[in-house]
């Protein structure tokens, strides 16, 4: 089961969070919300969410 974790504003924001998560070893995935709107949902696996909080809070808070 696939779990909502961050909504990004811009598609370039998105794979950078992607990206870095990647790195860390956790499998991600992004899906389009709106395409009008250009918001980007950031997927993890639920089994993974805390450790996934955990590291995306220091990304986006460097």
């Amino acid at each position: 089961m696939w779990t909502v974790i961050y909504i990004a504003p811009t598609a370039k924001i998105a794979e950078m969070i992607k990206t870095k998560l990647t790195e860390e070893g956790f499998l991600v995935q992004i899906r389009p919300i709106n395409l009008s709107k250009q918001q980007f949902e950031i997927l993890v696996p639920s089994g993974e969410l805390e450790e996934v909080q955990e590291v995306l809070n220091s990304i986006l808070n460097s």
